[in-house]
C-alpha cells in the first residue's frame, strides 16, 4: 500500500520510523452474523485516535497491532479528508461501491483495513463478523478535529446497537507541542493542536524522553489548561497500558464515577487562573436545583444558536434536577448533547450542579448567569 495516512511511505517512515505489522493473509470472504445473532451481540467500543503527523499516531497503532494483548482489535485507517465531509461517509455507495480498500488479518488476531469515504458501512461490516471483536480503533488521517465522527458514533440511532464511541485519544509530540500551540496563539484561528486536545478524553504525551521532567510537568499543565478533563499519559514510542485507551466508557452515562471525580477536581477552576490561550476549560456551579427544560433551552442557545458568541467544543456536567432524586449527567460534543439520569443521589451528598465547558471565547459571568436563570 503506497499511502497509509495520506502521506508517502517515505514521509511516514521518517515520521514514525516503524515497520508495518506482519500480515498473514487477506480474507475477502468475511463470514457474517445472522440477524438473530447480531441482535444479541454486545456493542463494540470505538476509540478514535487523532494527532499531528509525526506525533506518533501510527506508532501507537503499530504497537497495538503487534502487541501480545490477547484482544481481537480491528484498526480502521480512515482516509477521507475534512474537505469531503463526514456526510459523505453516510452515503450508500451501492453494491458497486468500494467500501473497504483491503482487509488484512494479522498474526496476533487483530484486523487492519483502510477505508475511503464509507466509514459507517465499514463499521457495520466489522461488527457483523463471526469472530467477535473486542474493540475498534479508528485512526483519523484527514480530520483536524474528531467532532463530526464523534457525533455519528455517539448518538446515531442506527449504529447504537452495534458500535459505540468509547473515547477520543489525541497523540501529541512532547518535543514540538509548545511550538504548535504558540504558532497562532494570538490569532483568531487556532492550530489543529488546540482542537485535538480540546476534544480529547485521553492525551498521550509522546516522546517525553526528548524533554526534561520539568518541561514535561509544564507541558502537562498547559494541556490541562486547555482541557482539564483529559487524562494525560506520558509515553515513549507510544508504549502505553491499553487499559488507558480501551474500554474507557467516556460516553457511557452508567460509568459516572470518573466524571464525578473530574468535576470535583475542577470545581474551583475559573478563567482567571489561566493564561489566555483562547481555548480553555471553565467550571461553574449552582447550589440550587434547576429546571430540566430551562437547562435544555439554555444549552441550545449556547450550542446551536451561538447566542453568547462562544464556541463550545466539549461540555460535561453533573446536574441536580428539581423534583428528581436522580443525579443527571450532561455530555456535549459541539452541537450534539444529551442529558440522562445516571443514579440516585445518596442522602449525605451535596446536590450541587457542576458544569465544565471546554471552548473558545468562554464568558464565565454570562455562563454563571445563564445557569442561575435555570432555577425553577
Amino acid at each position: 500500500r503506497e499511502s497509509f495516512d495520506g502521506v508517502s511511505a517515505e514521509e511516514r517512515k521518517m515520521a514514525d520510523d516503524e515497520e508495518p505489522p506482519m500480515a498473514v493473509q487477506i480474507q475477502p470472504d468475511i463470514p457474517t452474523l445472522s440477524a438473530e445473532e447480531s441482535s444479541e451481540a454486545v456493542s463494540v467500543g470505538v476509540t478514535v485516535i487523532t494527532g499531528y503527523l509525526g506525533a506518533g499516531k501510527s506508532t501507537l497503532v503499530n504497537y497495538i497491532l503487534n502487541g501480545k494483548h490477547g484482544k481481537k482489535i480491528a484498526v480502521i485507517l480512515n482516509e477521507f479528508g475534512e474537505e469531503i465531509g463526514v456526510e459523505r461517509a453516510m452515503i450508500n455507495e451501492g453494491e458497486g461501491g468500494a467500501l473497504v480498500e483491503e482487509w488484512v488479518e494479522l498474526a496476533n488476531g487483530c484486523i487492519c483495513c483502510t477505508v475511503k469515504h464509507s466509514l459507517v458501512q465499514a463499521l457495520e461490516q466489522l461488527v457483523q463478523r463471526k469472530d467477535r471483536l473486542d474493540h475498534i480503533l479508528l485512526e483519523t488521517t484527514g480530520l483536524a478535529n474528531p467532532a463530526p465522527l464523534a457525533s455519528i458514533l455517539w448518538l446515531d440511532d442506527q449504529l447504537e446497537s452495534e458500535v459505540k464511541l468509547d473515547c477520543i485519544v489525541t497523540v501529541v509530540d512532547a518535543k514540538n507541542l509548545r511550538f504548535q500551540l504558540n504558532e497562532r496563539r494570538d490569532s483568531s484561528s487556532f492550530p489543529e493542536a488546540f482542537n485535538q486536545i480540546a476534544f480529547a478524553d485521553t492525551v498521550i504525551m509522546n516522546k517525553v524522553d526528548l524533554i526534561s521532567p520539568e518541561e514535561s510537568d509544564e507541558l502537562e499543565k498547559e494541556i490541562h489548561s486547555i482541557n482539564s478533563l483529559a487524562n494525560v499519559i506520558r509515553s515513549v514510542r507510544c508504549q502505553v497500558d491499553l487499559s488507558n485507551i480501551l474500554d474507557c466508557q467516556a460516553y457511557d452515562s452508567a460509568h459516572v464515577s470518573r466524571l464525578e471525580s473530574l468535576l470535583e477536581a475542577n470545581k474551583s477552576l475559573t478563567t482567571t487562573d489561566l493564561h489566555d490561550s483562547g481555548v480553555r476549560t471553565l467550571c461553574i456551579s449552582e447550589p440550587q436545583p434547576i429546571n430540566l427544560d430551562k437547562v435544555r433551552l439554555w444549552l441550545e442557545e449556547i450550542l446551536w444558536d451561538k447566542k453568547l458568541d462562544m464556541d463550545v467544543y466539549r461540555c460535561k456536567a453533573v446536574l441536580n434536577i428539581q423534583n428528581s432524586d436522580q443525579m443527571h449527567i450532561l455530555q456535549a460534543v459541539k452541537e450534539i448533547y444529551e442529558i440522562v439520569p445516571a443514579r440516585k443521589w445518596s442522602e449525605e451528598e451535596n446536590r450541587v450542579n457542576k458544569i465544565v465547558f471546554i471552548g473558545h471565547k468562554l464568558d464565565e459571568e454570562a455562563l454563571k448567569t445563564g445557569l442561575r436563570e435555570c432555577r425553577p
